[in-house]
């Protein structure tokens, strides 16, 4: 899970891709195409293709094709996967610390 984690965490290592993702995670299970990311983000469309390509690299958002259109989609179960990983071992040295101190 390490591996896959920090794959996931890098993807979205800029501005730019955490504005795409937040982007898609605010358009739901629908998705959006190129155009409607780049409508949405200012992002120019070139740019936008390779914060993509990171994104979907990265296991965080999928692509399918859809007629002439790709459509593209937050996965949300590998974001969940990642917030879970993050957050495994919340405050386990500071239960610990409370533990001796009592």
């Amino acid at each position: 899970m390490w591996e896959t984690a920090a794959t996931g965490f890098a993807a979205m290592g800029s501005e730019a891709r955490l504005k795409v993702l937040r982007t898609l995670v605010r358009a739901g299970e629908t998705g959006l195409t190129v155009g409607e990311i780049r409508d949405r983000t200012g992002i120019a469309p070139s740019t936008l293709a390779h914060h993509l390509k990171f994104l979907t690299a990265g296991g965080v958002v999928e692509q399918k094709k859809m007629g002439r259109n790709t459509i593209n989609r937050a996965c949300y179960d590998q974001l969940r996967n990642l917030a879970d990983f993050i957050l495994a071992e919340c405050c386990a040295d500071d239960l610990k610390k409370v533990a001796n101190d009592g």
